[in-house]
This record gives structure tokens, sequence and C-alpha cells, in this order.
């Protein structure tokens, strides 16, 4: 029988995430499928156990359902659990297994596509929400030589930066905290590209071949990567990568397989 996946939250429809896979399915051989479910807001855990008993295998999940996941799954990856937030969810017998694999992605992209060494680079993390969350402990574990998240709402920066502490030396504070500071790398983890806004960033923050990364994607350059393009920033990213990454994290987990991710990468670029 085909194995079914889907990826599930709320709006649902715009994912691209059916379209990878079905390309990591036909590449590695794989027989199964995957769809979009459109979960009620007040209905995720009923949609998530409907389709465990019609069959499903796994599940992906999106907002505003990562934490509603964290709480549901019955185990947890250690990055889960630091994320406090799941984006990968394995039905296993008796259990679900949740995981998060957006670090992970996020690493793979800076890393093998980008070719970036994270290894005693200094970074600036930009938010203090989930997205930065689910990120911090992977970055960590490529042993950086300085790691500083920075937040409009500083309290939220140090509460993160006192949840990871274990995990290695972090600096926290405003915006404002940064002035005269260098970084080697830059991650976007807010939603500003969304609304076309752009956090209060001093310009001076991109040392000399520095990698700016936006964890947003679209057509053209987020407000972010356009500041960074103008002031010193040498390379330059937007999210398409970490978003193919972390779904073959997530088939990875599922399924044995790690796809080749390089052609789906240039296909999602194409649409």
């Amino acid at each position: 029988m085909t194995d079914r996946y889907a990826v599930v939250g709320n709006p649902v429809a715009h994912s691209k995430s059916p379209l990878i896979h079905a390309e990591f399915a036909r590449q590695t051989g794989q027989d199964l499928s995957y769809t979009a479910l459109l979960a009620p807001l007040d209905g995720f855990a009923r949609t998530v156990q409907e389709f465990r008993q019609a069959g499903g295998k796994g599940l992906n999940v999106t907002v505003p359902f990562k934490q509603e996941a964290w709480r549901l799954a019955t185990r947890l990856t250690e990055r889960a659990q630091l994320a406090q937030a799941v984006n990968t969810l394995k039905f296993e017998d008796g259990g679900i297994l949740g995981d998060n694999t957006d670090g992970a992605g996020l690493v793979r992209d800076i890393t093998s596509n980008l070719g970036f060494a994270i290894r005693g680079k200094k970074i600036l993390l930009m938010g203090a929400g989930g997205a930065a969350r689910g990120v911090i402990l992977p970055l960590l574990k490529q042993y950086p030589a300085l790691f500083a998240i920075a937040n409009r709402t500083p309290d939220k920066a140090h509460e993160l930066a006192q949840l990871f502490l274990p995990h290695g030396d972090i600096s926290s504070g405003e915006y404002g905290s940064l002035a005269g500071c260098h970084f080697d790398l830059v991650i976007n983890a807010t939603s500003s590209s969304l609304s076309g806004e752009l956090p209060p960033l001093p310009g001076g923050v991109f040392s000399p071949g520095s990698l700016a990364y936006d964890m947003m994607y679209g057509k053209g350059l987020t407000p972010f990567l356009q500041f960074a393009q103008t002031h010193g920033a040498a390379q330059l990213a937007d999210g398409l990568g970490m978003l193919v990454e972390q779904a073959a994290e997530s088939f990875f987990l599922w399924r044995g397989v790690r796809p080749d991710t390089a052609p789906v990468r240039e296909m999602l670029k194409t649409l």
C-alpha cells in the first residue's frame, strides 16, 4: 500500500511541501503520497488523530500548530524539546515522535549549499520567536566563536539566551546594543520581511565576507537582504534552501533515505 503523509496547517493551500515531497518520492523511488490538510484552528489534535487512524504515517506541521504539535507528541527529539515547537510528526507503535527539522535545514543550507563554514564565526540571530527558537541548538552545535540574539523586546532575547546557555555561550539584547559590533553571519528570523519592514539593525554589523540570511523567501530580495546588500554583506541568501532542506530532513526521518535537494531547489526557483 502507498504510505500517506501530509502537511497540516491553517492556512495551508499555499504550501510548497506537497510539490517538494512528491519530487523527493519520485527521485528516491519511495511509494508514498503527500497532500495538504487544512485543520480547523480548534481542531488540530482531532485532525491528526483522524489522519493517523486512516493509515497516515507522518505529518509536517506548519503555522499555527507547531507548539500544539509539541504538546501532542509522546516522544521528542532534543532539538524539538528545546525549541518547544514541532514541525514533523512520525507515527510509531503506541506513540508519536515529534521533531523540529528547521534548524538542521538552515545549517545544511548554509554549510553545504552556500559553502559557508559556521565554526569559529560570529553569529547574530535577529528575533526571539518560534522561528529563532527552532534553529538555535543546531547553530550552536556548529561551534561558532560568538552567538548573539537581538530582539525589539530584549527580555525575550534574554529568556532565550538563558534557555540555551547550557549548550553554548550566548549574548542577548536589543538592536541598539549592536552598535560597533561586527558579525560574519547575520540571520533574520523575524517575520518583518512578510510585512515589508526591517528591524532597526545598525548598518555596520556586517563583517567583510559576511553572509546575510533571511529565513523568509519570495520573489526578489527581502527588505533585510536589500539592507544587507547596501551595508557590506558579501553574500545574500533567502530561506528557499532552508525550506527544501528541512523537508529533506523530515523525509529522512520518515523513510531513512536522504533525497538530493539540488534539483528541487532549482525547480522551485523557476516557479
